[in-house]
């Protein structure tokens, strides 16, 4: 089966430094793949490029078997995009929106109005349809831009940061959504902040930098061959002290702001020696995705 979007040495350069640097990527029909970075590793610029929305210096781009963006209308036919920054009209209401961008697409009023309920109940707005958009809240707007990038029963969908804003439960709504989009076949190309998001959603992660990929695989794959199996983060009084006994207590050690991460395959040890130091506290926990992503991207902050 032909992969629903191909990326082979796509290049983009901005100002004369590559923000998109010589990317490949396939996806796999029905699966989720996620894109991790900091900000400014050229997540949302691939995206764009993926879409036909600007013109690469180099390489190529399959969108569903269309050349990208030579024939971008036939290629996002069947495309959904959930973009970072929701553009809904603000004059209209939840129904309005939604036939207005079915339309886009060349769906018929009756062909958009029998998808609303199911749409709206995927984003928790049922009963919202005639509802101001300026009287929904901004997790609403959010949720509605999900709902919204479904109306053209896409194969393939775009999720440029997803759930940003949305509260504990909404989040947990979308995703069991997204779910039930990957088990009816979609194929979801997902960037996000949130790690235990992609834990949860992703089949296959690349984890971008300065426009490259520098890891790719699946979250326990990643995990697994990158990062120590346990992690001690240690804090309180006498950390400063302490610090100097761990080198001889786990494998590696950082330091992040007031917090030592300890990193190790047998966390009883470091443990044991912690209980004799009441001033510090300590919390033992699995090593996960963050740690993965820390560790290749580093814990500078990127602006």
């Amino acid at each position: 089966m032909r992969p629903p979007l191909r990326l082979a040495g796509l290049t983009k350069h901005y100002g004369g430094s590559a923000v998109v640097d010589g990317f490949d990527l396939e996806l796999e029909p029905g699966r989720c793949h996620g894109l991790l970075g900091p900000n400014g590793a050229g997540k949302t610029t691939t995206l764009r490029l993926a879409l036909g929305l600007i013109q690469a210096d180099a390489g190529t781009v399959e969108l569903l078997g269309h050349p990208m963006p030579a024939r971008a209308r036939l290629g996002r036919q069947k495309v959904g995009v959930v973009p970072q920054v929701d553009s809904l009209d603000p004059d209209f209401t939840v129904r309005e929106n939604l036939q207005t961008y079915g339309r886009y697409f060349g769906l018929s009023g009756r062909e958009i109005e029998a998808r609303i309920p199911d749409l709206l109940d995927f984003a928790g707005l049922a009963g919202k349809a005639d509802a101001p958009i300026l009287n929904l809240s901004g997790g609403m707007k959010r949720r509605l831009t999900l709902a919204r990038a479904l109306v053209n029963d896409p194969d393939l969908i775009f999720l440029d940061e997803p759930t940003t804003g949305l509260d504990p439960q909404a989040r947990h709504l979308i995703w069991q959504g997204l779910r039930r989009l990957i088990g009816q076949g979609k194929t979801l190309l997902l960037t996000t902040h949130f790690m235990d998001e992609a834990e949860r959603l992703c089949d296959v992660i690349s984890v971008m930098d300065r426009g490259r990929v520098i890891a790719r695989g699946s979250p326990r794959e990643l995990i697994a061959s990158h990062i120590e199996p346990h992690v001690v983060e240690v804090f309180g009084d006498g950390l400063a002290e302490w610090k100097a006994c761990a080198g001889d207590l786990c494998h590696r050690c950082e330091t992040a702001g007031e917090t030592l991460f300890c990193y190790t395959d047998a966390p009883d040890k470091v443990v044991a020696h912690l209980e004799g130091r009441p001033a510090l506290r300590y919390l033992h926990r699995p090593a996960n995705l963050e740690d993965v992503f820390l560790k290749l991207t580093g814990r500078d902050l990127r602006d």
